[in-house]
């Protein structure tokens, strides 16, 4: 099970820093805040289940995941549903709140939204509620192997 400390050590091998506050970071709009970014450019890890199988979903901040979208991009079927915090922390190793898409089980598939490109950084979680991580869509999708997919939609919408 990964924490803060193993994801401090991953990305100082890749020239990245934790950012670490004094201040809880579990929404967007706190982690905007310590940030001192738009909301938009927080990168939200969303744990979601499709039937039985997790996904992992990085989005930006003002953006929501489609279950249609998801569903079509991931090719499973099933009804789309929030896990339970203690099925976060199992399957992700990270807290709700501190969820972040690095040193993710090899089985939980990581999907980053194309929104994620529209910044030149964007923050994730580092591991706990406390933390966010600057980065580039590129050194994200390097780090997490994630997929690019397009499965979200403007909060207002």
């Amino acid at each position: 099970m990964a924490g803060i400390e193993q994801v401090k050590s991953f990305l100082a091998q890749h020239g990245l820093e934790v950012l670490e506050f004094e201040v809880p970071t579990p929404t967007v709009e706190t982690a905007a805040a310590a940030v001192g970014c738009d909301p938009a450019e927080i990168a939200k890890s969303i744990l979601l289940l499709i039937g039985k199988s997790p996904l992992l979903v990085v989005a930006c901040g003002d953006r929501k995941v489609n279950s249609s979208l998801l569903k079509k991009a991931a090719g499973l079927s099933g009804k789309v549903t929030m896990p339970t915090p203690e099925q976060v922390l199992q399957l992700t190793g990270y807290p709700p709140g501190g969820v972040c898409p690095f040193l993710m089980p090899d089985e939980l598939p990581v999907l980053l939204d194309l929104s994620l490109q529209r910044f030149p950084t964007i923050y994730p979680a580092g591991g706990n509620r406390f933390s966010a991580v600057p980065i580039d869509y590129q050194n994200l999708q390097q780090l997490t192997s994630g997929r690019e997919v397009d499965v979200t939609l403007p909060l207002e919408s």
